[in-house]
């Protein structure tokens, strides 16, 4: 195998034997951007002299033995988490210029743990989207099918790591976001407790829904990311301050008299007759490894939809109100007075699916709908916290498909937004909860595209999630496949 189809923790074992070097690993994954980023786009801007010359640091490192849990591993960044001196869009037209003056937590965090940084991976534009088609600087194209999507919104994050053009990544995860387009991609995705990873630098789209996450090739490699993101930040006003454990000891573990609720509010009519096949399958699987699965009940779930399209869009409307041209970023040239700037700036700057949203929410929270819609769906999110509340007291952690259907054509939905936000259905309640939530590949259709399986878990339960995830992958052996690019 080439160095860049390689794990992060076989990587740190061949490096520890001095048997690679940094400089290796990251001329490999350069190899391999050289000879397909042109068909997937997994990327806005690459960093090949940045990444180089830190590979040389990481090597100086190995040399003193000074080695850390991410030294000489390559690393792709969403573009939406603030990077010192380099470009930072969000996907959009608006951002195009913007060179943040300071690095994200996570940035930090990695960068402090020896990280490569790859580049700056593609998204939908703001975050806002499921397919990575509303990115300002063009679709990115899932690389199990180059015809079909990968996911969104941090589609180039999920098909940087599925096509071997780094060996881990990072994106956002708002009502689906990691987890959607992993499932999509065939890899991992975590999407974490809401507060348990800093979102400092985070470029907000709906601030109370928002996570940062990592896409890896496998299970550990989920952990040893995790290990290094989470924890707390007096920076991050939403960061909590809860014990990190070492998440990769539950990697490998067994779960053995674990029980596993099945919601039946996930398994509904125009499901996709592969994806809950696989998804069965997996089930017999866990039970054959000594898990109890049992049928449980989220009864809001139908609500989910309607509740997050209030909420992100309301507070989308919120957050994006300093985009005007003044501060940062496009600004309008030939405006008559500063009430046309703003309007100048802000119709060339978003795309549509953006000022979509920003009416949609700016609608919710006006004068007389406040109590109608925003104060109506933050009631009803109550309720749906609620019921997993009740259901994670039967059992230890909730299995669901990630996605209702695998990847769908480019193109296919974008003149229809409600089908395109229907691939949500079965991710948006753990943001709205609050919880976390992992995606794992769990098999494959007829037509070789992957299809994925989630498991959620009570609030700071990600060692849970690693375990259940671990010992899946280990009897399943689903990350063994790639893409034949």
């Amino acid at each position: 195998m080439e160095l860049n189809q390689l794990t992060i923790h076989e990587l740190q074992e061949k490096i520890k034997n001095g048997a690679v070097s940094a400089g290796q690993i990251t001329e490999s994954v350069f190899q391999r951007i050289d000879k397909v980023e042109k068909r997937v786009h997994s990327y806005i801007r690459l960093l090949k002299d940045e990444a180089l010359a830190a590979a040389e640091k990481a090597d100086n490192d190995i040399k003193k033995g000074n080695i850390k849990p991410l030294t000489g591993i390559p690393v792709a960044l969403k573009d939406i988490v603030c990077t010192k001196g380099i470009t930072t869009t969000c996907g959009s037209h608006i951002l195009h210029n913007f060179v943040p003056p300071y690095n994200a937590t996570v940035v930090e965090r990695l960068s402090d743990a020896g990280a490569v940084f790859v580049g700056k991976a593609n998204m939908d534009e703001f975050a806002m989207g499921s397919s990575t088609e509303t990115s300002y600087f063009g679709p990115t194209y899932n690389p199990w099918d180059l015809t079909r999507i990968p996911g969104g919104s941090s589609g180039g994050s999920a098909t940087a790591v599925a096509a071997d053009e780094c060996i881990a990544s990072i994106g956002s995860d708002t009502g689906g976001s990691i987890r959607q387009p992993a499932a999509l991609c065939g890899v991992v995705g975590m999407k974490p407790t809401y507060g348990r990873v800093s979102r400092f630098g985070l470029i907000a789209f709906a601030s109370s829904l928002d996570q940062i996450g990592p896409f890896t090739k496998d299970v550990e490699d989920c952990a040893i990311m995790m290990n290094v993101l989470a924890g707390y930040d007096p920076r991050e006003s939403t960061s909590v301050q809860a014990a990190v454990p070492d998440y990769r000891q539950f990697a490998g573990r067994d779960i053995k008299g674990w029980k596993i609720g099945i919601p039946r509010e996930y398994f509904i009519e125009g499901i996709n007759p592969e994806v809950e096949a696989a998804v069965k399958k997996a089930i017999a699987l866990l039970e054959k490894q000594g898990a109890e699965c049992i049928n449980i009940s989220l009864p809001h779930t139908e609500y989910c939809l309607a509740v997050y399209y209030i909420i992100a869009p309301a507070e989308a409307s919120s957050n994006l109100a300093r985009f005007d041209g003044v501060k940062y970023g496009l600004r309008a040239a030939a405006a008559r007075d500063l009430l046309d700037m703003y309007k100048k700036t802000r119709t060339q700057g978003f795309g549509n699916e953006v000022k979509r949203r920003i009416m949609i929410g700016t609608y919710a929270l006006s004068a007389g709908y406040y109590d109608a819609y925003y104060k109506k769906a933050s009631q009803v999110r109550a309720l749906i916290k609620r019921d997993f509340d009740e259901a994670l007291k039967k059992c230890d952690v909730i299995l669901t498909p990630t996605t209702p259907t695998p990847a769908f054509k480019i193109g296919e939905k974008t003149d229809n937004p409600l089908q395109m936000y229907l691939s949500d259905l079965f991710t948006i309640s753990t943001n709205l909860a609050g919880i976390p939530g992992i995606s794992v590949p769990c098999g494959f259709t007829a037509g070789g595209l992957p299809i994925g399986m989630q498991f959620l878990a009570g609030h700071f339960a990600e060692d849970k999630l690693i375990q259940i995830a671990s010992a899946y992958e280990r009897t399943a052996g689903m990350e063994k496949r790639r893409p034949q690019l």
